[in-house]
C-alpha cells in the first residue's frame, strides 16, 4: 500500500529521534516555556498528550498577525480554511476532512469548534475575531470520546483569558493599516476580593475599506471590515474547593461581501484584485452567548465540573454571486440560530488511573429564509424557508491506566444519540426584481415535479425527521522515555450525524436525510524536547478509513443535492518543531504531507474513484522565526519573517473531470501551488510594543474557494479570491 511509505518514513524519524533523545536520561525540568493544554479535558503539558495537537498562545497569535479564526491555517499543518463568504462561515478542513464544497448554514462542521469547551453548532459563529485569548488548541484527527459531537476531522478549542484573582492589569492596542483599516483592542482585569472574586472585560474593534477595487461606477468595494466584539468574564472562588467562571459575549460584523470572480466577459481588463459588480452586498452577522463553568473538588482526587451555555446569533448575507454589472445571480442567505448545551463531567486521579467521564446534552435550532434571484423571464427566482432542530445526547468516559511507570494504556468510549427534525419547510417560485417585493406563482416545496408545475399553496409544508446512534472511542498505548520523550500509537473512531439537504428549494425530491459519516483513524506519533530545551518536536503519521463523507452536488436547475461519498482513504505525515540555537533566535516550522482519494464515488453518472478530496493539498508547510536583533532605547527590536506554502488543491470532488455532455469546466475550480510571505518588525519593552507588519508581502494572487455553477446552468464558475497584500502598524501598551 502506498500509504506505508509515510508510515515507514515516520518510523525512521521516530527511531532516529528516540536514539538521540534517549542519551539524556534525566527529564528536563519544567520552565516558563511549558505549554499547558486541556486537550484531554484536564491540564497536561503539551508534550505529555498522546495526540496530534497544535497549541498557539494568544500572544503568539498576535505576533503572527492572526486576528481571525479564518487565518489559523497559516499556523497549523494540514489545516485548510475556506468560505464562499470571506471570513464569514469558515469551512475548516483538517487532514482532508471537512464540509468539502458545502455552503449551506444548516450543516454541522466535521471539525468541532469550541469556545471554552462549549460546542458552537452554527458555522456562522466560527468566523470570530481572535482577541484576549489564553490559547487556541487544534486537535487533529477524530475526537470521538471526550469532545465527540460531529468531530470526524478534529476539534478547535478557543480558550479565553480568565481573571487570576490577584491584582489588576490590562492593555490597549491600537493599529492602522492599508485600506484605511483601524483596529482597537483592549482588556481590563481587576480583583474584587483577593483570591475570591475577579472580573475581566475585553473588546475588539476593526473597521476598514474594501480590499478589492470595484470598477462599477458608484459601486462599493467588496471585502470591507466592520467588526465589534465584547466579552465579560467573572470568576468566583468562594472556597478552595469551588471555582466558578461566568462568561458573556456579544459581537457583530457589518462588512461588505467577499469579492466574486464570475462572468468572464466582465473580467476583461481587470486586475485579479478588481471586480465589476453592480450589487455588492453586506455580510451582516451577530453572535452572543452566556456560559457558566462550575468546578467542585469533592475530594483531593475527584472533581466535578458543570458547563452550561446558551448561545444565539444570526446571519444576513446579501451576495451578488455573478461578479458582473448584470443581475444574473443575487442571493440573500438569512438564518437565525439558538443553541443550548449542558455537560456534566467528572475527573478522577489516583492509584495509577486517570479518568474523565460524563454526560452531554446539546440542542440547536436554525431558522432559514433564503432568496435566490435568477435571470428568469420575467425577473424572479425562488424563496426558501425551513426550520431545523437537532438534539444530541451522549455518555462518555476515558481512562489512562499506568501499566508501568513508563507505559500507559488509554481506553475511551462515547455513546451518542442524535435526533434531527426538518420542518415548517416551504419554497416557491416568484416573479420580482432584485430588492422588490416578490409575487409567488408556484410552490416548489413541497413539490416533486419540475419547478413551476405545482400550483402555489401558501399553506403547504414539508417535514422530515431522522435519528442516529453511534458508538465511538479511542484506544492508545503511550511510552515515556527517561528523557521525557513520548511515543504513542492510537486508534480513534469518529462520527458525524446524518444531515438533510439545506440547499433543496427547487423541488422536494432532493430533500432527504443522508447517512452519517465515520472515520477509523490509526496514528503513530512521537514528541519531546532535547535536555537543553534547544529543540522541541512533534511527529505523527496517520491513516484514515473514511466512510460516507457528506458532499454537495450542484446540478442543472439549478439544483443542489446532498450526497454521501461511500468510501475514501486519507493518509499522511506531519511534523512541528521549534528551535532556539541561540538566545536571540527562535525558529518555528511545520509541514504536512497528505494523500487523499475517493475509493468509491459516482456523481451525475461519472465515476470519480481515484480523485482527490477537495481542499486537501498534498504538501503544506510554514517556516518562521523571531530574531531579537538589537537593544534600542531601552527596548528590544525583533524581526519576524514567515513563509506559508501549499501545493495545488481542488475545490470540487470532480477535480478536473467534467460530466459528459455538460457545460462544466471543473479545471477552473482549483488553486495551484503557492507560497505567501509575511513579516513583522517590532520594538518592545516591559510595557509598550510597537509593531509594523506586512501579510502576503508579494501580493500573491490566489483563490480560496470555488463552486461549479457552469454545471448548474450558468455561463461561469463561482470563485472567491483571497486577500491581497495588507500592511500596517500597531502600538500596544500594558498596565
Amino acid at each position: 500500500m502506498a500509504g506505508m511509505g509515510y508510515v515507514r518514513a515516520a518510523l525512521s524519524l521516530i527511531a532516529a529521534s528516540t536514539s538521540s533523545v534517549a542519551l539524556a536520561q534525566a527529564e528536563a525540568p519544567k520552565g516558563d516555556d511549558e505549554i499547558v493544554v486541556t486537550a484531554q479535558r484536564r491540564e497536561q503539558s503539551l508534550l505529555d498528550v498522546p495526540l496530534a495537537v497544535t497549541a498557539l498562545g494568544g500572544d503568539s497569535l498576535a505576533e503572527r498577525g492572526i486576528t481571525n479564526s479564518a487565518q489559523l491555517g497559516e499556523a497549523v499543518p494540514n489545516l485548510q480554511i475556506n468560505s464562499p463568504y470571506g471570513n464569514t462561515q469558515p469551512n475548516f478542513t483538517l487532514r482532508g476532512i471537512g464540509v468539502a464544497n458545502e455552503y449551506n448554514s444548516n450543516q454541522a462542521s466535521p471539525v468541532g469548534v469550541y469556545l471554552d469547551d462549549v460546542y458552537l453548532a452554527p458555522r456562522t459563529s466560527h468566523g470570530m475575531g481572535l482577541f484576549d485569548l489564553d490559547r487556541v488548541e487544534v486537535l487533529r484527527g477524530p475526537q470521538g470520546t471526550l469532545f465527540g459531537r460531529n468531530t470526524t476531522g478534529g476539534a478547535i478549542n478557543f480558550i479565553i483569558k480568565r481573571p487570576d484573582l490577584s491584582g489588576s492589569e490590562g492593555y490597549v492596542r491600537l493599529g492602522y493599516g492599508n485600506f484605511g483599516t483601524f483596529t482597537a483592542q483592549g482588556a481590563l482585569e481587576t480583583t474584587l476580593s483577593e483570591g475570591v472574586a475577579g472580573i475581566r472585560a475585553a473588546v475588539n474593534y476593526a473597521k476598514g475599506d474594501g480590499q478589492i477595487r470595484n470598477t462599477f461606477a458608484g459601486g462599493r468595494d467588496p471585502n470591507s471590515t466592520d467588526t465589534l466584539q465584547g466579552r465579560l468574564s467573572l470568576r468566583l472562588k468562594p472556597s478552595e474547593s469551588v471555582n466558578v467562571v461566568l462568561r458573556a459575549y456579544g459581537g457583530r460584523d457589518r462588512g461588505t461581501q467577499a469579492a466574486v470572480h464570475g462572468l468572464g466577459a466582465f473580467r476583461a481588463g481587470l486586475d485579479f484584485f478588481e471586480t465589476n459588480e453592480n450589487r455588492v452586498g453586506d455580510n451582516n452577522t451577530d453572535a452572543w452567548g452566556f456560559s457558566a463553568n462550575i468546578g467542585v473538588d469533592l475530594t483531593d482526587k475527584l472533581t466535578l465540573t458543570s458547563i452550561t451555555s446558551y448561545d444565539g446569533g444570526s446571519q444576513n448575507l446579501q451576495q451578488a454571486a455573478d461578479g458582473s454589472p448584470l443581475d444574473i445571480l443575487d442571493i440573500t442567505w438569512q438564518s437565525q440560530y439558538r443553541q443550548f448545551s449542558q455537560e456534566l463531567r467528572a475527573n478522577y486521579t489516583g492509584s495509577g488511573v486517570t479518568f474523565v467521564g460524563g454526560l452531554f446534552y446539546g440542542y440547536d435550532r436554525n431558522v432559514t429564509d433564503n432568496r435566490f434571484n435568477l435571470p428568469l423571464p420575467p425577473a424572479g427566482g425562488f424563496f426558501q424557508h425551513y426550520r431545523q432542530q437537532r438534539r444530541s445526547y451522549a455518555v462518555f468516559g476515558q481512562a489512562d491506566i499506568a501499566l508501568t511507570s513508563a507505559l500507559s494504556l488509554t481506553l475511551g468510549a462515547r455513546y451518542t444519540r442524535d435526533t434531527s427534525k426538518y420542518d415548517d419547510a416551504f419554497a416557491y417560485l416568484f416573479v420580482g426584481a432584485v430588492g422588490a417585493p416578490d409575487f409567488p406563482i408556484a410552490s416548489t416545496v413541497p413539490c416533486v415535479g419540475v419547478p413551476g408545475t405545482c400550483a402555489y399553496d401558501p399553506a403547504a409544508r414539508y417535514a422530515l425527521k431522522d435519528n442516529n446512534n453511534a458508538l465511538t472511542g479511542r484506544v492508545a498505548l503511550s511510552y515515556t522515555f527517561g528523557s521525557g520523550a513520548l511515543l504513542y500509537a492510537s486508534y480513534n473512531r469518529g462520527y458525524r450525524a446524518g444531515a438533510v439537504n439545506g440547499g433543496g428549494y427547487t423541488s422536494s425530491s432532493g430533500i432527504s436525510y443522508i447517512k452519517p459519516e465515520y472515520v477509523n483513524a490509526f496514528e503513530l506519533g512521537f514528541k519531546g524536547r532535547t535536555a537543553d530545551r534547544v529543540l522541541t518536536y512533534a511527529i505523527s503519521a496517520f491513516y484514515y478509513d473514511y466512510t460516507n463523507q457528506q458532499l454537495q452536488d450542484t446540478r442543472p436547475g439549478p439544483v443542489s443535492f446532498l450526497v454521501n461519498a461511500p468510501k475514501s482513504e486519507v493518509y499522511g505525515l506531519e511534523a512541528e518543531t521549534t528551535l532556539r540555537p541561540i538566545n536571540s533566535l527562535r525558529v518555528n516550522a511545520s509541514f504536512g504531507l497528505l494523500q487523499s482519494k475517493f475509493k468509491e464515488l459516482t456523481l451525475q453518472g461519472t465515476d470519480l474513484a481515484g480523485n482527490r478530496l477537495p481542499f486537501a493539498p498534498r504538501l503544506t508547510g510554514q517556516l518562521g522565526a523571531d530574531w531579537d536583533v538589537v537593544d534600542v532605547a531601552g527596548g528590544l527590536v525583533t524581526f519576524s519573517p514567515n513563509v506559508v506554502y501549499a501545493s495545488s488543491q481542488f475545490f470540487s470532488p470532480f477535480n478536473a473531470v467534467n460530466v459528459a455532455g455538460s457545460a462544466q469546466v471543473n479545471s477552473e475550480l482549483a488553486q495551484g501551488a503557492n507560497a505567501r510571505v509575511n513579516g513583522a518588525l517590532s520594538w518592545s519593552n516591559d510595557t509598550i510594543t510597537v509593531r509594523a507588519f506586512a501579510n502576503n508581502l508579494f501580493n500573491r494572487k490566489t483563490y480560496g474557494y470555488g463552486l461549479d455553477l457552469r454545471g448548474a446552468g450558468f455561463p461561469y464558475n463561482f470563485l472567491v479570491p483571497n486577500a491581497p497584500r495588507t500592511f500596517g502598524i500597531s502600538v500596544r501598551a500594558g498596565f
